[in-house]
């Protein structure tokens, strides 16, 4: 199976921070996370992500330009808002994500 990139914005550093563990964690997931949407923006425009989360602290308006610049950007990607629950829970749910649309 091929490593899955991961971007992560979210303007909380401490869940951030979190979120970042838990998906390096597993062996073929590789994630880069930010608080900032421009340099989550910079990092997206120069690199292939195969699924971005959206976590706490994003204002509504930013979460939906963000998403919208994503998919604009590279439409094969996966945009998950992901606001809290286990470690299982964010694997399910990504998990879910991609079998859903054939991608594992």
């Amino acid at each position: 199976m091929k490593t899955l990139e991961f971007l992560l914005l979210g303007k909380n550093e401490e869940i951030l921070a979190i979120l970042l563990r838990l998906v390096n964690a597993y062996e073929d997931w590789n994630a880069v996370g930010f608080s900032s949407e421009k340099e989550a923006q910079e990092y997206f425009q120069n690199h292939k992500i195969d699924v971005v989360l959206l976590s706490s602290g994003i204002e509504d308006h930013v979460e939906k330009e963000f998403t919208l610049f994503c998919l604009k950007q590279q439409p094969d990607v996966e945009v998950i808002e992901h606001f809290g629950g286990g470690s299982g829970l964010l694997k399910t749910e990504i998990l879910h994500r991609l079998h859903q649309k054939g991608k594992i």
